[in-house]
Formats: C-alpha cells, structure tokens, sequence
C-alpha cells in the first residue's frame, strides 16, 4: 500500500480541463478518445481531444474565451493546445483543423494567442472571421472579417485584408503553392444554410445551445457571418 500511495504521489491523476462546450450539434458528432463517444447540446469540450463529425453532420463549438468554431459534414479537428490566462483568456491555444470544412471567429482572446493548422497552412488571425476547407491536398482559406496571415509549411506567407480574399495552398508532386484571390471558389455559407444556428456566433458565458430541428431553414436566415 506505501508503495502504491507513493506511485500515485509521484504520477497524479490530472484532471481533464475543460474548454468550451457544444452549442449545436446534428446528427453524429464524436469526441475520439481511448473510446469513441457521441457529444451532445452542453457536453464540454476538453484539452487535447479529437472532435470528429459524420456524413451529413455539423456541429458549433464555443471555447471559454467564446471562440465560435463551427464544423461541417465528415470534419475533423484536435484543440492541441489551451493554455489559459485567466477563466475567459487564453495566452496560447492551437487548434489543428485535419480534414474537412470549418468557419472560426475569434474570442476575446489576444489574437497573437491563436494558432490554426492543417495539414499544408499555417494560418495566423487578427480579430477574424475566417471560412476554412481542408482537403487532402488543398487548403482554401476565405477571409470573412478581420485581417489574417496564411503560410505553408515551408513559410511563403499571404496577407488577407479585405472581406473575400483568399489563400490557396496545394500540393502536388511534393511541390507546395500559394496564390492569392478575391474569388473564392468556395466559402462555408452553403453549409451554414443547411443547420439551424450553426453559423450564429455566442458568448461562452451565455451561449444558448440550440438542437436543429428535422427541417432544414430554408431560408438561411440563421447563417450570419
């Protein structure tokens, strides 16, 4: 028993740390663990799990400094890293965006804080709405609102400042590019008419979550930006 009590000194059990919480979720969202579970309207959001959804699926996140993270069909994400300041502040956090497509608004967090990643971008904000699709090989990265900073792997970087300027990073034959435009071919707002409050945008403290009726809006008024 000593032996045991000293172990367990020496390797304590931590606590997950909880980060946000689900505001709305359709059909199958998973959190991907030692174990594979549902997440539900109000579960909370830990450090460093893996938050995937299924075909035909969507999901909104708020984190703790109400960062608004929405997800589309057959998405996958990992919040890698949460460092907090203080309850509603975080001095670092990264969010990996490994597969699909994502819409981030920024919290009230320094913006230095954050740090978004897919598998070919590095994407830096500045108090941003930003429409993001990862795909095998191809990021597309649409500026709604704000200002951000988009580099591949290899630190060839793109500014976009205006609303619809957009960074376009592929890869082909281990070759990577980045081109700029102000025409996505692409942007998350078709998604967000298809889910009920997907694309609203919620304090953490005040966040109301919302469970998507059977019927889709057909007008899409709950889109926003």
């Amino acid at each position: 028993m000593l032996g045991l009590a000293i172990a367990l000194t020496a390797h304590p059990v931590q606590a997950q740390t909880r980060v946000g919480e689900a505001a709305v979720v359709k059909n199958e969202v998973l959190r991907v663990a030692a174990s594979t579970t549902r997440i539900n309207v109000g579960d909370a959001l830990l450090r460093d799990e893996v938050v995937r959804t299924g075909l035909d699926s969507a999901a909104r996140l708020v984190m703790i400094d109400s960062t608004n993270l929405s997800l589309g069909p057959s998405a996958t994400l990992k919040l890698d890293r949460t460092v907090f300041d203080d309850d509603h502040h975080y001095r670092d956090v990264a969010i990996r965006l490994t597969s699909g497509a994502f819409r981030f608004v920024t919290g009230h967090s320094d913006k230095a804080a954050y740090k978004i990643t897919t598998p070919l971008a590095t994407i830096g904000v500045r108090g941003t709405i930003l429409d993001i699709l990862s795909q095998r090989s191809k990021t597309t990265v649409v500026l709604q609102e704000g200002a951000s900073t988009v580099c591949t792997t290899r630190s060839e970087c793109i500014e976009l400042t205006q609303p619809g300027d957009t960074a376009i990073i592929t890869s082909t034959g281990g070759r990577t590019t980045i081109q700029k435009t102000n025409n996505s071919p692409w942007t998350f707002a078709a998604i967000c008419s298809k889910t009920a409050g997907l694309c609203s945008v919620t304090q953490y403290a005040d966040a109301s979550p919302v469970t998507p009726p059977v019927d889709d809006d057909p007008t899409g008024m709950l889109c926003g930006r």
